[in-house]
């Protein structure tokens, strides 16, 4: 095991906590399950650095997946530090030399109470669920609930109840799929990170993925070699929604991987089933249809989600692999 300099002068977890903390940071979801991120531990500080090395510019061109993922992993951390009784304060976008430094973490002792600790063991739990939801829709509390918590973060979720919201989300949806598979280099990104085993270190397994190509009017991304049979494709959609931010810069893309965070694991929390959508704001023209017909125009759309009651008769899906802590961690050199 790796050991860190962590001074009884400074306020800063000790090498057990930042490895377990990290660990659980690291459950992000990320595109693709990328995991395109990097930490360094400064003296007092954990810093986040995004990895280009792991950016998929077929399927991303702009970025915008890439960030969105590294602010989800970012919440991530926050959470697991505070359940082990450490808040937080974060700088983001600390260095303007280094595009790359995403955001610093500053520790100060705390006491972590029950929301800490509930959201810290949703990490575990949580799963990108592909698969067919419940016919029944999602209690109106729990969706006032996962707004609320997109708000907390600094952004705007706009769930889609009204047919005429849902509709041109859905279009566009569809478009994005479309305009996708006509594309190679996007089919050999598809074969290259899914359809790999459960304990591979990335990618989306086959285990984690489903033959359907629909729930009724929904189009879903199709992965590599899909394990999961779905026999019943008629309806199990669930609730959509699009999470938004007021401009469309690097802050707002982190914290918009943030919220979405947030309301992943609120949602988890709450005993919902969830998977983000990025494929709909992946190409020009259905981000732009999501951005005027869906939410009004005058806000940027980041992400959508689907969000649904699982069905009874599912079980839980199997955690996808992830990097090792050593191979996204990178200490601070120890003193002499």
């Amino acid at each position: 095991m790796t050991t860190y300099d962590t001074r009884a002068d400074r306020a800063f977890p000790d090498t057990d906590t930042l490895r377990a903390a990290l660990e659980l940071a690291c459950r992000a979801p990320s595109v693709h399950n990328s995991q395109p991120w990097s930490w360094r531990l400064g003296e007092s500080t954990v810093q986040l650095f995004a990895d280009w090395t792991r950016h998929l510019p077929a399927t991303d061109p702009d970025g915008r997946d890439l960030l969105v993922s590294c602010g989800a992993v970012l919440h991530h951390a926050l959470v697991a530090f505070a359940a082990f009784g450490w808040r937080t304060t974060v700088r983001r976008l600390p260095d303007a030399t280094d595009p790359d430094h995403l955001a610093t973490i500053e520790f100060a002792p705390g006491d972590a109470d029950q929301v800490d600790l509930t959201l810290a063991a949703a990490i575990l739990r949580r799963r990108s669920d592909r698969r067919a939801y419940s016919a029944s829709a999602v209690p109106p509390d729990q969706l006032v609930a996962l707004t609320k918590a997109a708000g907390r973060a600094g952004t705007v979720l706009t769930v889609a109840t009204d047919p005429a919201v849902r509709a041109p989300l859905v279009e566009a949806i569809t478009l994005a799929d479309a305009e996708q598979r006509r594309n190679p280099d996007y089919a050999h990104e598809i074969y290259v990170w899914s359809g790999t085993h459960t304990r591979s270190p990335d990618g989306v397994p086959a285990a984690n993925a489903v033959t359907a190509t629909h729930y009724g009017d929904l189009a879903i991304r199709q992965f590599a070699t899909p394990a999961i049979e779905v026999a019943d494709r008629a309806s199990g959609a669930g609730a959509l929604m699009v999470l938004s931010t007021s401009s469309d810069d690097m802050l707002s893309r982190l914290r918009a991987g943030e919220a979405t965070s947030a309301v992943l694991l609120a949602a988890t929390a709450a005993r919902l089933s969830s998977c983000p959508l990025s494929q709909p704001l992946e190409v020009s023209t259905s981000r732009e249809l999501v951005r005027d017909e869906v939410i009004g125009g005058a806000m940027v759309p980041q992400m959508v989600l689907r969000v649904g009651r699982p069905r009874s008769r599912d079980r839980a899906l199997p955690a996808t692999g992830r990097r090792m802590l050593d191979d996204v961690l990178t200490a601070w050199p120890a003193r002499t």
